[in-house]
Order: structure tokens, then C-alpha cells, then sequence
């Protein structure tokens, strides 16, 4: 029986304890993946104010009555939405380059009022209104939902945790294994 060689050896003492998981939210919301939604929220905004001010108008106004109540109504819903996405983004961008700190940010937050809201009318209203609309509000909803993750995310790793509270064996196992491909 001869030795076998086991590689190097590498400590994976590592601390995965609330403060790395704090590091990896905020490298997250400082990555070029928020770069790009960060770009898509904002390119979204623009799209939807010059269809609302342009080719939405004679759209809105070649519409059946209940259909246009319902244009009505989501059109407000999809500006309040995008409006709300635009700040959030704007303050994440400002903790990002250094013109606001973190806490800052989050006493900043609480006027940012992200809520989850659906569309404005029932399905099949939802169908008679125009194309344009429909894909605005659609794509309007789904990046809500991912700001809304992100900041969830960043809530959650700014509430307090017990000092002295464990870390989670999943956390740990990560931990070890950015640290070993790190290496």
C-alpha cells in the first residue's frame, strides 16, 4: 500500500455568520445584475410614459366604455408600480455609488411603498385592452416582483440577529465551498 496524495490542504475555518450573508446581499445589489435591472427598470418607465402620452391616447379613447375605465385604471396601477420600481432602484443605485450609506437607505426606504399589485380589472377585461398595454403591465409585474426579492433580501439581512446565533449548516457547507474554489 503506497501513500496516496491528498492535494493541499485548505483550512475551511471560515465565519458564514450574519455578517457574510449581509456582504453577499449588498454585493448582489451591487452587481452588474442589478446593473441590468437597474437599466430594464428604467427603459421600462421611459416605454411606458411616451406610450401613455402617445399612441395610448387614441388607443384609450377607441375603447368600448367598461374597457376604457379598465385602460383607466390600469394605466394609473402600471405608472404608481413603475414609479415605485424607479425609486427603489434609484436608492439602490445611490447606496451603490457611495452617495448614501446603507442606513441611510433604509431610513430612505420606508417612502418607497412597494406593494404587490395585480392588475386593475378582471381577465377578461384585461384581454379587450390594447396590446401594448397588456405587455407594459405584464412586464411592470415582473420586475416588481424581482425588486421586491432584492429588497426583501436586503431587509432581512439588515434585521438584527442574536449575537452569538449559530450559523445555518447550509450557510457553513457554502461558505466552505466558495472558500475551497476561491483558493
Amino acid at each position: 500500500m503506497g501513500h496516496q496524495y491528498e492535494g493541499p490542504k485548505r483550512s475551511f475555518a471560515t465565519n458564514a455568520g450574519p455578517s457574510n450573508a449581509i456582504a453577499f446581499v449588498h454585493r448582489l445589489a451591487a452587481s452588474s445584475a442589478f446593473k441590468d435591472l437597474f437599466r430594464e427598470g428604467m427603459t421600462l418607465v421611459e416605454e411606458a410614459a411616451a406610450y401613455l402620452d402617445g399612441p395610448g391616447r387614441g388607443e384609450s379613447q377607441a375603447l368600448p366604455r367598461a374597457a376604457s375605465l379598465a385602460y383607466s385604471t390600469e394605466s394609473m396601477r402600471l405608472t404608481t408600480r413603475l414609479m415605485q420600481v424607479a425609486s427603489w432602484l434609484l436608492l439602490q443605485r445611490a447606496v451603490n455609488e457611495g452617495e448614501l450609506t446603507s442606513s441611510q437607505a433604509q431610513a430612505e426606504r420606508v417612502r418607497v411603498k412597494l406593494s404587490r399589485e395585480d392588475h386593475g380589472c378582471a381577465p377578461e377585461l384585461f384581454e379587450q385592452l390594447p396590446p401594448t398595454l397588456r405587455s407594459l403591465s405584464q412586464r411592470s409585474l415582473r420586475i416588481q416582483a424581482r425588486v421586491m426579492h432584492l429588497d426583501q433580501s436586503l431587509v432581512v439581512a439588515h434585521s438584527r440577529i442574536p449575537v452569538g446565533a449559530p450559523p445555518s449548516a447550509v450557510a457553513s457547507q457554502v461558505e466552505r465551498l466558495r472558500a475551497a474554489f476561491a483558493h
